[in-house]
């Protein structure tokens, strides 16, 4: 079976052709993070929309206000795609659910992976 380049992860989005409702306002925008729970490319979305810092729609199951928020708290990170890559390989969940972000501070974390956890 052949490995599929990492370019062509939006086509395995479970919300591909769904572009209008990825792009909401207000309560709506719960209803378009469901569409993210369960799809295989999740965290490339997510580190997608963070390393080129996208200010519109739901990515990867967050926001612009959460994306814009979890940016604010991890200046340090340079590749969301390595550090989203890298939690993966480790067995580490990428979870993100509605509000509160808590991502762990640096003696907390392997010298290689960083985890970004939301509550």
């Amino acid at each position: 079976m052949a490995v599929p380049d990492p370019e062509d992860w939006p086509l395995l989005a479970k919300c591909r052709g769904m572009n209008d409702a990825l792009f909401p306002e207000g309560k709506d925008q719960k209803r378009a993070k469901t569409i993210c729970m369960g799809c295989p490319v999740r965290a490339q979305c997510l580190a997608e929309a963070l390393d080129n810092r996208i200010e519109w729609g739901v990515w990867g199951g967050m926001t612009e206000r959460e994306r814009r928020q979890l940016l604010r708290q991890r200046p340090d990170v340079k590749s969301w795609s390595a550090v989203l890559n890298a939690a993966a390989i480790s067995s580490h969940t990428v979870r993100v659910v509605d509000e509160t972000f808590d991502a762990p501070d640096e003696a907390e974390r392997p010298e290689q992976v960083q985890t970004v956890e939301t509550r």
